[in-house]
């Protein structure tokens, strides 16, 4: 694709978050009906999660500099917008899980549409620091390997040790030859016996001859018929063709122009940060005195309109203050000075009522209390939507994307190279702002000083600081000061502490698994709803752990493994255990993002300990874990996350108290084990024939996870039955005697499962919901029951009035 392509893309991802904007800007009214909420919630997470595909593709193949910027921008505030709004459907469904359907259906798109891609500069920005950490990560464990296989020497062994070794060996080849010998004269004679008693019979040539012929023309005839059913079938598309896995000549040319184009961004890139720094010594060079005299100017100006309008001259505002800065705001001097005065009387008044707030609080509170009683009670019932962090940020990106880039004429930059006017434009006060902080205002103050002297004769009162003042804020700062914690290792660096953690085992090298292998950025990370911890929970197989490697894949993550199994008789005691915990989480900040896994975290939430794990000491971890994450700021990139695949054998309440989101994955059902077979077949060297019966595999599977289906097909395609996939294609019966060896998922380990769920937080929330629901509907039932009796008696009561009146005129 080309650079106008791309341009087209990004304009109409903006066009289209322009809309969205619109909707979203407008003060949201509260929502009664539950599932018009979800349908606008749902709305706005597909409208989003499209602008966020088209910027992540402009993005990744834009090359002009300043344009990425921007995107950049806008493509962060779309991110974080999309976490809000999964959060508020979390809360809003108590699921997480979400049934989206109907909005796709509706948009005329597709689940795959649906699906988010993780955007490629995640590790295209620290592609060399990445390098770097593997390359060191892999010489650590070669040499390890390398000790370990020093250590091993072999034992010695005694000379008839060795000759009987011999004689095994000998005997038994002797053996195989005598067998094969006794087996031929076997054949011989069975041959011998049947000449006897059939005789030998002349053979005609000509009859040979037509039998021959007949095999031939039958073999020659099956195969034709074979190749013209399969070109049938792959023309009607019920077959893919035999080429369909290798990657197409369009494809293998794509990645070679989209590989060209991101060496053409880099250049541009680097080509952009020295036309930063070469404008702004330019225009300090020639703009300067220009600059610093008209600055100069507008402060005299600004001292003289002073001095006519108040009479005296004016105090130049303090470096917190901004300094000169109030004056070039477009304001009169009239303004400015009241501004200042303004905010001498605000800091009075503060000290004064500080004084006072001590007095007052407790009415203070009585009658808050009273006032947010009455605004509740006037607001109206329903679902509302929370306040955005990143609308103001996607504002402003899309703001100078229009002010900008939106009609902007760029004939004369095919290459999409940087535009010198706009580094000119931010550079220029960036120029401005410097001269005034480090010339300007220094030398204005003094001349300030001069005309006071000279013509007010006003001597320049130093304002005399209250030093009890200072003291009681300091005292208080002191007070408020935590003690800071002492670093363990402050005489060591990060590398020797990288190094420990590899060699111990707590510092792993993830597998290189992607998130799209799995079948069935820092400014978001600061101001999106913060997830420290994550429990990933299934029955064994459902790829929890493939899970986990995949995340530090494509995020680029450092994988630090707390196992139970793995930190036993590792750093022993609580100073051991302290330090451990230290080093890991010392490495895991300076080397962000970083991923701490701890597999089988049931074993450190034991509600009893079996005598068989006790040697490892599972709980190790169980009383520190709340604390460390209590430690992780937002902003740091580290994320704590268990696997479990017995989650009912650890205390609920311990585990949820750590564990903030929790994640059960189901076994796939028949789609999923559908697209599971073929993939992991071809994906393992195998082949797809007719003979293959794929539908059938994956309905005799029902209960059989991702990690049994793996195993089956690795057992059987092996080296020696790949080489036979030509003459002798896979049956599905071949893949039945290993799957028969494993233990599927059946109904009471599932049920055990939804059971455990409905017992967590979220869980209980849900099933909460549910039967207030269901209370509600059937108070509704009861009300039109009882509408429906009353009218009944009051028809019974008319008819008995009828048939006594009736009654009376017989008597008579």
């Amino acid at each position: 694709m080309s650079n106008s392509a791309y341009n087209k893309i990004w304009v109409e991802a903006q066009e289209a978050l322009d809309h969205l904007l619109k909707q979203e800007i407008k003060p949201p009214r509260p929502e009664k009906d539950h599932l018009v909420a979800f349908q606008t919630l749902g709305t706005f997470y597909v409208k989003y999660v499209q602008i966020f595909r088209n910027l992540e593709s402009a993005y990744d193949q834009i090359v002009h500099p300043q344009k990425r910027l921007v995107i950049r921008q806008v493509l962060d505030g779309v991110m974080g917008r999309i976490l809000e709004l999964k959060h508020e459907m979390v809360e809003l469904e108590l699921s997480e899980f979400h049934y989206l359907d109907d909005i796709l259906q509706d948009f005329k798109l597709s689940p795959e549409d649906l699906e988010i891609p993780i955007p490629k500069y995640f590790l295209k920005e620290k592609m060399k620091v990445l390098k770097e950490r593997e390359k060191i990560l892999a010489e650590i464990l070669s040499g390890e390997f390398q000790e370990s296989e020093l250590k091993e020497v072999l034992k010695p062994m005694s000379i008839d040790e060795a000759t009987r070794i011999i004689q095994i060996a000998e005997r038994a080849r002797q053996g195989r030859l005598r067998a094969s010998f006794m087996k031929e004269i076997y054949l011989e004679e069975q041959r011998l016996k049947r000449i006897r008693h059939l005789g030998e019979v002349a053979i005609n040539p000509d009859v040979a001859a037509i039998c021959i012929q007949k095999r031939w023309r039958g073999y020659i005839q099956r195969k034709k018929t074979k190749r013209e059913r399969e070109e049938e079938l792959i023309f009607l598309g019920m077959v893919p063709p035999p080429h369909f896995q290798k990657v197409s000549a369009a494809k293998q040319q794509v990645q070679v122009i989209n590989a060209l184009r991101c060496k053409i961004q880099e250049d541009h890139e680097i080509e952009y940060q020295q036309a930063l720094v070469q404008i702004k010594d330019t225009l300090k060079e020639i703009e300067g005195p220009d600059i610093k005299g008209s600055l100069q100017e507008v402060i005299r100006q600004w001292f003289i309109e002073c001095r006519h309008a108040t009479g005296q001259f004016p105090d130049f505002p303090t470096q917190k203050a901004g300094g000169s800065t109030a004056l070039f705001a477009q304001k009169t001097p009239e303004q400015v000075v009241a501004e200042l005065a303004a905010k001498e009387e605000e800091k009075a008044k503060k000290k004064k009522a500080k004084k006072k707030a001590k007095k007052l609080k407790v009415k203070k509170k009585d009658k808050t209390k009273g006032k947010r009683k009455g605004k509740d009670e006037e607001e109206a019932p329903g679902w509302k939507m929370a306040p955005s962090h990143f609308l103001s940020e996607i504002a402003g990106g899309h703001q100078t994307f229009k002010d900008i880039w939106q009609y902007r004429d760029e004939a004369w930059n095919f290459p999409q190279r940087h535009d010198p006017e706009l580094v000119k434009e931010e550079k220029r006060k960036e120029v401005e702002e410097e001269i005034r902080e480090q010339q300007v205002d220094e030398l204005m103050r003094q001349e300030l000083k001069n005309l006071k002297l000279a013509v007010d004769r006003q001597k320049g009162k130093q304002r005399k600081t209250k030093k009890g003042g200072k003291k009681k804020s300091r005292k208080k700062k002191r007070k408020s000061r935590r003690k800071k914690k002492k670093d363990l290792t402050a005489d060591r660096t990060i590398d020797s502490l990288y190094k420990e953690l590899v060699e111990q085992g707590l510092l792993l090298k993830p597998k290189k698994v992607y998130l799209s292998d799995y079948i069935g950025s820092q400014t978001v990370h600061e101001k999106a709803p913060v997830v420290k911890s994550l429990l990933l929970t299934g029955p064994a197989g459902v790829g929890k752990k493939m899970l986990v490697h995949a995340l530090c894949t494509e995020t680029g993550a450092n994988l630090f493994n707390l196992s139970a199994d793995n930190i036993a008789e590792k750093y022993p005691g609580k100073k051991g255990l302290r330090m451990m915990l230290h080093i890991v989480f010392k490495v895991a900040r300076q080397l962000q993002p970083s991923v701490v896994w701890i597999g089988d975290t049931e074993k450190t939430f034991y509600k009893k300990v079996p005598k068989a794990d006790k040697q490892i000491k599972p709980l190790r971890l169980k009383r520190r874990l709340p604390s460390l994450l209590k430690s992780l700021k937002p902003a740091e990139r580290i994320l704590i996350i268990g696997t479990s695949r017995c989650p009912f054998q650890a205390e609920l309440k311990s585990l949820c108290r750590v564990y903030k989101k929790i994640i059960l994955i189901p076994k796939p059902d028949y789609a999923s084990r559908l697209v599971l077979w073929r993939h992991i077949i071809l994906q393992n060297g195998g082949s797809i024939t007719s003979s293959l019966n794929l539908s059938c595999l994956a309905k005799v599977t029902d209960g059989f996870t991702q990690g049994h289906i793996i195993y089956a097909v690795q057992t059987v395609l092996n080296e020696r039955r790949i080489q036979q996939l030509y003459r002798k294609p896979l049956t599905a019966v071949e893949f039945i005697g290993p799957l028969a060896t494993q233990v599927p998922v059946y109904r009471e380990e599932e049920e055990a499962f939804k059971v455990w769920y409905a017992k967590t937080p979220l869980g209980k929330k849900r099933e909460n919901a549910l039967k207030e629901e269901n209370q509600d509907n059937q108070k509704g039932k009861g009300k039109e029951k009882d509408k429906g009796k009353e009218k009944d008696k009051g028809k019974g009561k008319v008819k008995k009035k009828e048939k006594g009146k009736r009654g009376k005129k017989k008597k008579t």
